[in-house]
């Protein structure tokens, strides 16, 4: 298996199961929303897009950020904590973020994607595991060095190429990333930034990895529970 880390710009050039990871916060978002009972997750690139597709069905809900700020317009920003205690039941939702839904889009081409975060680290693993692909391209989307993302892309290299992991280093790494920093400094408009940050280094909280399938030109994502 060749494993092969890219930045976000670099999608075009992914080949074969592609991990697209948002940490801070986009992917561990949509995992809260996974086990707030969301059906499924539509992942779009801009915000007319998400704006039009609630327009045509109104019992869409929204929720994303732009430059980590709340969107007018959408229901939900993007935070792990608000979407925590959100009724979701059955409900189909959009998501549309600066960084980690944008990575979504470029890696359309791929044989099979996923995206990524520390609460769905362990069933993400055994996802890929199950496809047995003979290329991996993880995906860093963070911007400000991104580091919170390649610290977990480290921990699926080491896994699936059977190295010894130190945990506590790589979570380190996320708390002292310059999107955490933002996040507990209020640079941005982050009002559950600590709660969000605790709440995305909890791993392997959540049983399912997340799945994007295509669909009607729609990139959907769904909670896939590995048979191992």
């Amino acid at each position: 298996m060749k494993i092969t880390t890219y930045r976000g710009h670099h999608c075009p050039e992914a080949k074969g199961v592609c991990v697209v990871i948002d940490v801070l916060r986009a992917f561990t978002t949509a995992a809260f929303a996974f086990a707030s009972g969301a059906r499924e997750i539509v992942f779009v690139n801009s915000i007319d897009e998400a704006l039009a597709k609630f327009e045509k069905d109104p019992a869409l809900l929204l929720m994303g950020e732009k430059g980590g700020q709340r969107i007018e317009g959408f229901h939900f920003e993007n935070s792990p904590s608000e979407i925590q205690t959100a009724h979701l039941a059955g409900k189909r939702l959009i998501q549309r973020t600066s960084s980690g839904t944008q990575g979504v889009v470029g890696c359309r081409h791929a044989s099979h994607l996923l995206v990524a975060s520390f609460v769905v680290a362990g069933a993400t693993l055994a996802r890929i595991l199950e496809l047995q692909p003979t290329h991996v391209s993880l995906i860093v989307t963070g911007q400000k060095n991104g580091d919170e993302d390649a610290a977990l892309a480290e921990y699926f290299t080491r896994k699936l190429t059977g190295q010894s992991v130190e945990l506590a280093p790589l979570l380190e790494r996320v708390r002292l990333s310059p999107s955490a920093h933002r996040m507990q400094a209020g640079e941005i408009a982050y009002p559950a930034g600590k709660k969000d940050l605790d709440l995305a280094l909890q791993i392997d909280r959540f049983p399912f990895a997340i799945e994007v399938f295509k669909q009607n030109e729609e990139l959907i994502g769904r909670a896939i529970h590995p048979k191992k």
